[in-house]
């Protein structure tokens, strides 16, 4: 099979990476608007040839599409418009995005939509480029394959055996339902990481020495901060509403602690903590 892959970027990149070494693919073409991009992704060695969007998408058995979903959303129909024009019946084109409903509307009536599936591989790391590019990065994670009713039969069962080859499991899901719940495991993490970036960076204006005190807890928790807001800006922005009723939530609980704590509460303080430490039931 020829896989090409529209942005050789963290996750790009890493299946490129896999895909070509457990079997599954015998070529990669990749697709980099970016010169630099494109060739460090060359000089890496993450695909056999750098193409353009078109010669990709003729040549190609399977397209995934891996670049940040606001680009995605115009993408996805264009892909799709060429499979028609080229009779194209048994090519089929991914995304990876993490969020769904938009790009998932966005083709609901196109002729060819059973050659499309949604997915989101729930895998990453705070780095991008092809330089962020790993093997076994999705090893044991999670795919949500959204809506798969409306994909061709066909081309779901070619799907589940490429994430089958990352070592991924495969979760059906409504992408409506998709985005809520990244909303709340994904998006909120982000959105709380940025802002914490931002208090102790104005902190640090004063306080020169504030980062040499920083640890392990620190770095874990800020350390989504260094994402991309070419990737993070339009996710924001397509699941707004779920993001925003997550922060409203999250800004009742800051609440809850800043008003116990004002206080000299320490009963309610350990209520809340204690509250909080269920969540070992769940992540491990």
């Amino acid at each position: 099979m020829i896989v090409g892959i529209i942005g050789l970027g963290l996750i790009g990149g890493s299946m490129a990476i896999d895909l070509k070494r457990r079997g599954f693919a015998e070529k990669i073409l990749g697709v980099e608007a970016d010169p630099v991009n494109a060739g460090a992704a060359e000089k890496i060695g993450l695909a056999d040839e750098i193409v353009s969007f078109d010669e990709c998408i003729d040549r190609s058995d399977l397209v995934v599409i891996a670049v940040p979903v606001g680009t995605a959303v115009k993408m996805l129909p264009q892909v799709l418009d060429r499979f028609a024009e080229s009779g194209a019946k048994d090519k089929i084109v991914i995304d990876t995005c993490s969020t769904k409903s938009q790009i998932v509307r966005c083709v609901h009536y196109h002729k060819m939509r059973k050659n499309y599936v949604a997915t989101h591989p729930m895998a990453g790391t705070e780095y991008s480029g092809p330089w962020a590019a790993m093997p076994n990065l999705f090893d044991g994670r999670a795919c949500i394959i959204a809506n798969a009713e409306e994909s061709g039969a066909k081309a779901v069962s070619t799907v589940e055996r490429l994430y089958d080859t990352l070592n991924m499991r495969p979760l059906y899901m409504n992408a409506d339902n998709h985005d809520v719940h990244t909303a709340y495991v994904s998006h909120i993490s982000h959105v709380t990481s940025f802002a914490l970036a931002l208090t102790v960076l104005d902190k640090e204006k004063d306080e020169k020495h504030i980062f040499d005190l920083a640890s392990g807890g620190f770095s874990s928790t800020v350390r989504l901060a260094k994402s991309s807001p070419d990737m993070w800006v339009p996710i924001l922005s397509q699941n707004r509403d779920n993001v925003l009723h997550v922060i409203d939530t999250y800004l009742d609980k800051m609440k809850a602690f800043r008003d116990a704590i004002a206080d000299y509460d320490e009963d309610k303080v350990r209520e809340l903590i204690e509250e909080a430490n269920r969540i070992r039931k769940i992540i491990r």
